[in-house]
């Protein structure tokens, strides 16, 4: 598949739905762009099939949900083996998210949450029967995000 040029509109569109993909219409979309419904309709589409849009999701604030516990492992997995390991790692109950890394000498950052110790220690022990060598472990107290703001001219 040929890489995807983003050009002004898309970065609008971009920008737009990270901010508000649930309640944005692409009329509203629209506006902040000068293009057309239609337009916006047919990028959103193509951002989709290239893949730069990989879907819609709810930010969920798990300690508010019930599971206070969030855990980031870092794991040292084989070089060859890492990408291929991340579907897997990610079928673990309580994973909620795996980053391969690039650089040091773990390569794999997990992050799994939980209500309890309970919930969080059968997932180390299912990294370690992977193969995989868990080198740290570290309790996070809260975690904010942001929409990245490159994609936004204003």
């Amino acid at each position: 598949m040929a890489e995807y040029e983003l050009d002004e509109i898309d970065r609008e569109i971009l920008a737009a739905l990270q901010e508000d993909a649930r309640n944005l219409s692409s009329g509203e979309i629209a506006e902040r762009t000068d293009a057309s419904s239609s337009t916006v309709r047919k990028r959103i589409q193509r951002l989709e099939s290239a893949g730069i849009v990989k879907g819609y999701s709810a930010d969920v604030d798990y300690q508010k949900s019930g599971y206070p516990l969030r855990m980031l492992l870092f794991c040292t997995a084989p070089i060859p083996e890492r990408g291929e390991l991340i579907d897997d790692i990610l079928e673990i109950p309580s994973v909620v998210s795996v980053q391969e890394l690039v650089t040091g000498e773990q390569n794999l950052l997990v992050t799994a949450v939980g209500e309890s110790d309970d919930d969080i220690t059968p997932v180390a022990q299912e990294l370690l029967d992977m193969g995989l060598t868990v080198a740290d472990e570290v309790l996070v107290r809260s975690h904010e995000t942001t929409p990245f703001d490159d994609f936004s001219s204003q």
